[in-house]
């Protein structure tokens, strides 16, 4: 979703940046994530996530951004330039639709946030990202 959310915002400001899923195993795309981003305009039918040897040349990535703590933890270290930022957000795999909506809006929040500062020369730090995406519980 994190992948969708910020070629979405890049492309409404008209920032022009490079974006890839990777991971340590590759993953396809939960058709509930598919449903939940379909909602809000963002088709992740065709996307997969690779592992990280899969992407040409990684480490000369500028942003490494991580959503879930498994992937933080198991992340590898990357060239001091690389900005790296940690958000995480709970799994909704296994919860209703309402679940997945809300780890949806929260990621669009903090990707948002990612976009809007890399198109002011900056990353945000991790507070103002998971402050960006502060959860709101649907009821």
């Amino acid at each position: 979703m994190a992948e969708g959310w910020i070629r979405h915002h890049a492309h409404q400001t008209g920032l022009e940046i490079e974006v890839h899923s990777a991971g340590t195993e590759r993953t396809r795309v939960k058709s509930e994530a598919l449903t939940v981003m379909a909602e809000v305009g963002i088709d992740l039918g065709t996307h997969t996530s690779k592992r990280l040897d899969e992407i040409d040349d990684p480490w000369t990535f500028d942003v490494v951004l991580t959503v879930c703590d498994d992937a933080h933890e198991a992340c590898p270290v990357y060239p001091a330039a690389t900005a790296r930022r940690h958000v995480s957000f709970p799994d909704p795999s296994g919860a209703p639709l309402g679940a997945w909506r809300d780890v949806r809006d929260a990621i669009g929040a903090m990707s948002r946030a990612v976009v809007d500062g890399l198109g002011r020369g900056a990353v945000p730090p991790d507070d103002e990202l998971t402050g960006a995406a502060a959860m709101r519980v649907r009821t």
